[in-house]
Parts: C-alpha cells; sequence; structure tokens
C-alpha cells in the first residue's frame, strides 16, 4: 500500500464535515434520513441531509415546533428512541403524523456561547432494536466536532466581514458613505452563499425617495443631496449592527437585514419608515425575505416590485386626497 493513500485529507469546511458525518453514520446505523440542520425562531432548515427514502430536500424549510427535535432539545425526549411511538411527546409529534417514523436519534449542535445552532439527527420508518442507544456517545462526539468546526468557520467570517468593512472604502457612496451600488452587488454575492451553506434568515428592503426630483427642480440638486445624506442617516440609525445599507440609485437605497426572521423584518421596515418620517423624507419601502423558495437576487427582485406597488399606492393617494380637498 502507498504510504500517500493512507494520508488524511482536512475537510474543506463545515458542510463537508457534515456530508462525511452523516454518509458515516448512515453506513454505520442506517435510517432513512440523516440531517444536519438549523433553527432560527420557529424554523427549522435542512442544511445537509444524507436521504434513503425520505425525499427531503437540502434547504427545505420546517416548523420547529413540530419535529421531535425540539421536544429533544427542551428535554422532553429523549435523545435515542428505537421505537419512537412508545415516546409520548414523539407520538403526539405533528412531524410523525407528516411523515411515517419508527425510530428517531437527534442531538443539539450548540454555538461556543451555549445556545443552539441546530441538531444533528436521523430517522427512520421501521423502530429499531434497543441496543441502537448504545452508539449515543459517538453521535454527541460527532456532534461536539460538528460544533468545534462552525464555531472555527463562523469566528473566520467574522473577520472577513471585519476585512470586509476595511476594504469597503472603495465601495462606498462618496455622497453618503455607505455601500455604493458595485458595493452592494458585492455584499449580496458573498451573503448569498452563506445564506446557502448556513441557512442565515434575510430579508431585504429596497426603499425609494418620493420626492427627490421635485426638490432638485425647486431648490436645485444641492438640497436635493443634503435630503439624500439625510435620508442615509435615518437608514443607518434605523438598522441593526450586521445590517448593511447601500445607495443603488439617485434616490434608491437597499438594505440587507441578515439573521432576520419575518416577525423582525416587519419591524424593521416600520421602524426605518418612521425614522426617515420624523426626519422629513417620504420614501416608499418594499421588502422580501431570502428563503428556500428563492435566492437573495431574487428576493431583491420582489422587494424592487413591493417598492413600486407601493410606490404607485402612495400616488394614487395623494391624487385621492387632492381631488377630495376639490383641487
Amino acid at each position: 500500500m502507498h504510504l500517500d493513500s493512507m494520508e488524511l485529507v482536512p475537510f474543506d469546511d463545515f458542510e463537508s464535515a457534515s456530508r462525511a458525518v452523516l454518509s458515516y453514520l448512515h453506513n454505520k446505523l442506517g435510517f432513512g434520513l440523516w440531517m444536519m440542520t438549523r433553527t432560527h425562531g420557529e424554523e427549522w432548515v435542512v442544511l445537509q441531509a444524507e436521504d434513503h427514502g425520505y425525499n427531503v430536500q437540502e434547504g427545505a424549510i420546517y416548523n420547529w415546533a413540530d419535529s421531535f427535535c425540539s421536544q429533544m432539545v427542551q428535554g422532553f425526549g429523549p435523545r435515542i428512541a428505537p421505537c419512537s411511538n412508545d415516546i409520548p411527546v414523539y407520538a403526539h409529534a405533528p412531524i410523525g403524523q407528516q411523515v411515517p417514523i419508527g425510530a428517531y436519534i437527534g442531538v443539539p449542535v450548540n454555538n461556543a456561547d451555549g445556545s443552539l445552532f441546530g441538531t444533528l439527527c436521523a430517522i427512520d420508518p421501521k423502530s429499531q432494536p434497543p441496543s441502537i442507544a448504545e452508539n449515543l456517545p459517538l453521535i454527541e462526539l460527532f456532534s461536539r466536532f460538528l460544533a468545534t468546526i462552525l464555531e472555527s468557520e463562523l469566528a473566520a467570517i467574522d473577520k472577513e466581514r471585519q476585512l470586509e468593512k476595511v476594504k469597503k472604502e472603495a465601495l462606498t457612496d462618496e455622497l453618503t458613505d455607505v455601500l455604493n451600488r458595485r458595493g452592494w452587488d458585492r455584499t449580496v454575492e458573498l451573503e448569498e452563499e452563506r445564506a446557502r451553506r448556513y441557512g442565515t434568515p434575510m430579508s431585504v428592503f429596497i426603499i425609494d425617495l418620493d420626492d427627490l426630483k421635485t426638490i432638485n427642480d425647486s431648490f436645485g440638486h444641492a438640497k436635493g443631496d443634503e435630503k439624500i445624506r439625510r435620508a442615509a442617516k435615518s437608514i443607518q440609525n434605523s438598522i441593526r449592527l450586521n445590517d448593511v445599507v447601500a445607495r443603488i440609485g439617485g434616490d434608491e437605497f437597499a438594505v440587507l437585514a441578515i439573521e432576520c426572521e419575518p416577525s423582525e423584518a416587519t419591524l424593521l421596515k416600520d421602524k426605518i419608515q418612521k425614522t426617515l418620517c420624523d426626519n422629513g423624507i417620504e420614501a416608499s419601502i418594499g421588502w422580501s425575505r431570502r428563503g428556500s423558495e428563492m435566492t437573495l437576487s431574487q428576493a431583491i427582485e420582489q422587494a424592487d416590485l413591493a417598492m413600486y406597488q407601493e410606490k404607485t399606492e402612495h400616488k394614487a393617494h395623494c391624487k385621492a386626497r387632492v381631488i377630495d380637498d376639490g383641487v
């Protein structure tokens, strides 16, 4: 045997390590489906899957509260259930009504601070022998192994983001000090890859100032530029630390809200709208979220369409108000 055939090549990243773990566990223990998942809010996202019969797609989103894993994490059910129907919380879990589950394995995968990232889990349509529970230490070891790789990779990403901020001067809009269109496109490309890999929830907002042309025509471009700067500052004061704002057109801004649930996105939209209004700026805002059904680029298109719809409604409202006032 050649020595190079025995070399142990490091994994490229968390994703490839997860796939190797899932493949190994399936070969060793069987089970029709092994998954590496992430949970955030009410959503349970499938990051990687070793699927042999369940037809579960990577990137699919399920209701976290419906899952066996949510009960396991809370301590209501065991990490290994050779016959899941013998465990009341598993027998009554909604996920069990959607797919056949005779046996279950699940362990949490935690962040460095102890918070839950997701789960390493498996299901099979048939019950398994009680001896399957003897493999729990091995599965927990794999969970810690993946958590270690994950933490290292996420830390590296944080450093990348810091470096990106240092380098962003060339990607910054001179008038407002937010990202320019080039910087926005680059950010979207990077964050789409991260969202695909880690299941990061993201929302996109497109913001268009309603009356900039009128100001430019009536008071000059210097007055219009001042309003653009005030709008950029208002938006920056509304968003969270990790969110990204860019000026992508003359009077158009975009916001990428990272780690943002739909309920948070609604609140964020209202906050941006209120802050702009408090600073004397009327704007139309459209938003959309990146989910398993669409990429960030597609979400941006949806947010843009929603913005134009809101702008059309604003114009119709203003026209109706003028008619009602008898003008």
